[in-house]
């Protein structure tokens, strides 16, 4: 951006106005509120946001109805209390407000301020606009330096004119005694009589407008009551009772910590960023035409109507038609920064590397750089308009303030905070007890050190994974998904590689996985034509065979688990023979999936919770589907207290459903609270294909206790869940126990068909063998078998695994047909 006058670039007060409707409305309001009084509106907001421009406009809405006047205390003479009540008293006194008690005592306090001059007409700003003064300067040779104030009212005795004026004024005992008061009660007095005259004068309410308060007042609102600076201003709005005084800042005012009274009196509004839509309308009236450099703009903005103007200002200067950084982030940041004291922006720069931070990451920062590190310089420090709340206890620095200050820091400094942050974040979560306040909450902690981690060059591509597991076990899905952002933006910035690339596509295929998701899976892994000795690579792999088994590809996912299985070095090895042990069990292989699930629980490191509950887990399905219910219900238990040990989030609400599914069978009454508990934990996970087959537990238990239009409506949606979820084997089950509704409900044509197909899908899906022969146990008992249905039972009596255990399996999946059908 070439230099040029600051005249010619900052416009905005000339610009269109867009937008503040809430701040509009509330000012209305309180201009329209009955009062006895005085009324401030504290219009709070960051530097840049626009509070002068909505000055302007408040302003302009009220001069029909109100006296109005303006005081900038970005002016610096008008930071002195004389200077400013002159200026206001000219601007009031325009509008027909007389101040001929003021004017007598500011020409006194003008005299003691200046002894070596003599009062004249030529010396005090407003002569011309005084009656009073001009009736006293123009029939005066000159008036004494000393005793000004009797000198004054002599003067004015002598007048010819305004006889009521004059006694009133020679009358009033606050005149008469000017001379008698000190250099500080002769400034309060003059206030006084400011106001007293406003009020004598005002047959229509006032409204006084302050701009960048913080310019009086740099240390207000800081760590420490308001001192000095402001006292002036204060006592003035305290006495203007009769009108509304609007005061914008960066801080809210923190007069009340003077007195408490100020809290009534005092209206806060908060000014935030501009929504899209005004950023556009505002690019647009600036002359900027194109779409996509408006939006871009407009997104890079923020919301900041400095930011927009600059924006403007660049393109009309520099002819650019869609510059890549529209703005000078050091205009940004001298906007946001000034008044901020100078000992405060070393520490603002290195907080800058944080996302969030907190009292303890100040400190540790601080003690790390020779920075003050107290709890003052903490108040002081997070009570600037520009950190916002983050959680109970955390905070966050205005966005565009963060990148323009991590902007100003080196590489290696940046890399030096960020391992310090990763060590800070990596301690709070190895507690159990991390306080719930946003900040330091355990996935919080554990996705803030990943973060940290990673951009100061820390992490290998195993590393994130490490982490995004145990997001994923405190957090489910949002903290993985968390972890995978990260790394996502990350890369996008040019960092990383392509390991790294791998494993951000890795976490988005397992994140689907999570959710049922079998398309978004398999189109990530589409073709697996990568090395599997990496983790990255091995875990991508897997997540891929999930996929197709969820699609009801069985035998495809059967060969690439037994690939990772066998090729892979790692310890997703273990992960992978889970998998195997877990399609063995659904196809009827029990003695295999047993072997190696006894094999991964040797291998499994003990403090491997997770999976040493997984592999309860799946025996409790294997006995399950065998119909073992006292067996499956024995490995459960192990699993879930496993489970709660590690505190594993997603696989403790997949026990809930597990739980449902198993007292469906054995506890129809229990079951349903059980299905009730499953179905809300699931919900909140988002796992379409858990919620289908909570609703399908749910359906069989209303079956069995006859309530069949619940039960209905309860298939209907687990249908419904699982179809989203393309969860073939699972849609199959959910049909097959609805066959058993519609025989109890008198339609056995509709049983016959949902039992046919649903063990058309199993077949297909490779799955479930004692499943199909309970689907053809239905069929003959509806008289429906044929040669095809009885084809496939044979089939999947033919796959059981050992074969001395399919009498006992046909035994128990009979007794199952009997009770669905006769459950009373």
């Amino acid at each position: 951006m070439p230099l040029e006058p600051r005249f010619r670039r900052v416009a905005a007060l000339h610009r269109p106005f867009v937008d503040r409707a809430p701040v509009i409305a509330a000012f209305g309001a309180l201009l329209d509120a009955r009062h006895e009084s005085p009324r401030v509106f504290n219009l709070v907001g960051v530097g840049g946001i626009g509070k002068s421009r909505l000055l302007q406009e408040l302003r302009q809405r009220s001069t029909e109805t109100h006296r109005t006047a303006t005081l900038d205390l970005q002016v610096p003479a008008l930071r002195q209390q004389e200077d400013a009540l002159a200026v206001l008293r000219v601007e009031l006194g325009r509008q027909g407000v007389k101040f001929d008690r003021f004017d007598i005592a500011y020409a006194v306090l003008w005299q003691r301020l200046h002894p070596h001059l003599r009062l004249s007409r030529r010396e005090l700003p407003f002569v011309d606009e005084s009656e009073a003064l001009s009736q006293v300067l123009d029939g005066a040779a000159g008036v004494p330096v000393f005793g000004t104030g009797v000198g004054l009212l002599r003067l004015l005795g002598k007048a010819t004119t305004g006889i009521r004026q004059r006694h009133w004024i020679k009358g009033d005992d606050t005149l008469s005694r000017l001379d008698d008061f000190s250099n500080s009660e002769l400034a309060d007095a003059v206030t006084y009589l400011f106001a007293e005259d406003l009020r004598d004068g005002s047959d229509r309410p006032y409204v006084v407008f302050v701009d960048a308060y913080e310019a009086l007042a740099p240390a207000a609102g800081r760590s420490g009551p308001v001192m000095g600076a402001d006292v002036w201003l204060r006592d003035l709005v305290a006495q203007l009772d009769r009108g509304v005084v609007v005061i914008a800042s960066r801080e809210p005012l923190g007069w009340a910590s003077i007195d408490p009274a100020w809290n009534e009196v005092i209206h806060g509004q908060r000014v935030d960023g501009l929504p899209m839509e005004a950023r556009l309308e505002l690019l647009s009236e600036g002359g900027i035409t194109d779409h996509a450099a408006r939006l871009a703009i407009a997104t890079a903005s923020q919301g900041l109507p400095f930011y927009l103007h600059l924006a403007v200002d660049t393109r009309t200067t520099a002819r650019q038609a869609a510059p890549a950084a529209p703005v000078s982030s050091e205009e940004i940041l001298q906007r946001f920064l000034a008044h901020v004291a100078a000992d405060e922006i070393r520490t603002l720069e290195l907080l800058s590397v944080a996302r969030t931070f907190d009292y303890e990451i100040f400190q540790a920062l601080a003690d790390a750089f020779d920075l003050p590190r107290h709890r003052m310089a903490w108040e002081s420090l997070t009570s600037y308009s520009f950190v916002y709340p983050a959680g109970a206890r955390g905070r966050r620095l205005h966005q565009l303030m963060r990148a323009a200050l991590h902007r100003r820091l080196s590489d290696g400094t940046v890399r030096d905070v960020q391992a310090l942050l990763h060590r800070v974040w990596d301690a709070r979560a190895e507690h159990d007890d991390a306080a719930e306040d946003g900040v330091a909450t355990r996935i919080r902690a554990v996705r803030e050190a990943a973060y940290c981690g990673l951009r100061a060059g820390l992490f290998s591509a195993e590393d994130v994974l490490t982490y995004a597991d145990r997001a994923m076990l405190y957090g489910g899905k949002q903290g993985l998904d968390g972890v995978a952002q990260d790394l996502r933006n990350h890369l996008n910035a040019g960092s990383g590689d392509a390991d790294l690339a791998q494993t951000a596509r890795c976490l988005e295929a397992e994140s689907a996985v999570v959710l049922g998701d079998a398309a978004a899976a398999t189109a990530l892994t589409a073709s697996i034509d990568w090395p599997l000795d990496t983790v990255p690579g091995a875990r991508l792999a897997l997540a891929g065979a999930h996929g197709r088994r969820i699609a009801g590809d069985t035998s495809e996912a059967q060969r690439l688990f037994k690939m990772v299985w066998d090729d892979h070095p790692g310890p997703t090895r273990l992960r992978a023979g889970f998998s195997v042990a877990d399609l063995d069990m659904c196809q009827g292989r029990f003695d295999d999936s047993q072997s190696i699930t006894d094999q991964i629980l040797k291998a499994a490191p003990d403090d491997d919770l997770v999976l040493r509950g997984d592999v309860f887990r799946l025996q409790h399905l294997g006995h399950r589907f065998s119909f073992d219910t006292d067996s499956s219900q024995r490995a459960l238990e192990k699993a879930d207290e496993l489970y709660a040990r590690a505190g594993a989030r997603v696989e403790q609400a997949n026990i809930k459903t597990n739980r449902a599914e198993l007292l469906a069978w054995t506890d129809a009454p229990r079951a349903v609270t059980a299905a009730a508990d499953a179905i809300e934990a699931q919900t909140e996970l988002g796992a379409h294909h858990e919620i289908g087959k909570a609703f399908t537990a749910l359906a069989i238990a209303q079956l069995r206790l006859r309530q069949h239009a619940p039960a209905a409506a309860s298939f209907q949606t687990a249908a419904e869940a699982l179809e989203r979820a393309r969860y073939r084997s699972g849609r199959a089950r959910a049909e097959l126990f609805r066959a058993f509704l519609h025989a109890r409900t008198g339609d056995p044509g509709r049983a016959a068909e949902s039992a046919r197909w649903a063990l058309a899908e199993l077949v297909g899906s490779e799955v479930y063998p004692t499943l199909i022969m309970v689907a053809g146990y239905l069929l003959d008992d509806l008289g429906a078998a044929d040669e095809h249905t009885a084809e496939a039972a044979a089939r999947a009596r033919a796959q059981i695994r050992p074969p001395d255990l399919l009498p006992s399996l046909e035994s128990r999946g009979r007794d199952l047909v009997t009770a669905l059908l006769e459950d009373s």
